[in-house]
């Protein structure tokens, strides 16, 4: 899992000082499953996008007085968030069902959404490099065209903020792996174990992003 736009989830009736383990799987595609411990504490980190505080009604995602899954670990609620000067939402303040560990609830009761998440004690600091089309034409010289008037603005977007799990600090370079929700990424041969560097080799859609547009 990887925050690549982080916003900070405080879950206010967790214990303090606190953290645990959860069991979150390498491949689900895989015959044989095998897992990996991710942690998991009283503060979090989810993607900005996945929060809104005015949601309209196809927003399958987080807002107030919301409940959403946390990919393998438990059901949040917002109660409650903070902004900042400029109006920016700085901090979510939500509750958790102790009884939905794993991100399940005996009850079968429907949640908004799955939500991918870091824990902010031990999230890992990264950049990262989301590359799309050079140019927004298929042909940019078409017509006699300028091929520079046609040069996409947002061919690279570096996110420099982006929080890792854990397991990340020991990327290979010689591995390809899937962000949950985010794509598929590369470590960049500019990595270094103080700084690490992955590129997008290929996106995913998002399906709410495509309705917002």
């Amino acid at each position: 899992m990887a925050v690549l736009d982080p916003l900070k989830v405080v879950i206010t009736n967790y214990p303090e000082n606190t953290d645990e383990y959860v069991d979150s799987e390498n491949n689900p595609e895989d015959e044989v499953l095998t897992y990996r411990k991710v942690p998991f504490s009283r503060e979090i980190y989810i993607e900005r996008s996945d929060f809104m505080e005015d949601p309209p009604k196809k927003f399958f995602r987080l807002g107030p007085d919301r409940e959403v899954r946390l990919k393998h670990a438990y059901y949040i609620t917002c109660t409650d968030f903070i902004k900042n000067e400029n109006g920016d939402v700085t901090e979510i303040h939500c509750t958790y069902d102790p009884a939905t560990k794993g991100g399940w609830s005996d009850d079968g009761r429907k949640v908004w959404g799955t939500l991918h998440w870091v824990s902010a004690q031990h999230a890992v600091d990264a950049e990262v490099r989301l590359y799309d089309n050079l140019f927004n034409v298929e042909n940019p010289e078409a017509d006699g065209d300028d091929f520079i008037q046609h040069l996409n603005p947002d061919s690279l977007i570096i996110r420099s903020q982006t929080k890792l799990e854990t397991s990340l600090q020991k990327a290979n370079i010689n591995t390809n792996y899937q962000f949950l929700r985010n794509g598929y990424f590369c470590i960049d041969t500019d990595s270094t174990p103080e700084k690490l560097v992955f590129n997008r080799t290929v996106g995913l859609r998002d399906s709410w992003a495509k309705k917002n547009k």
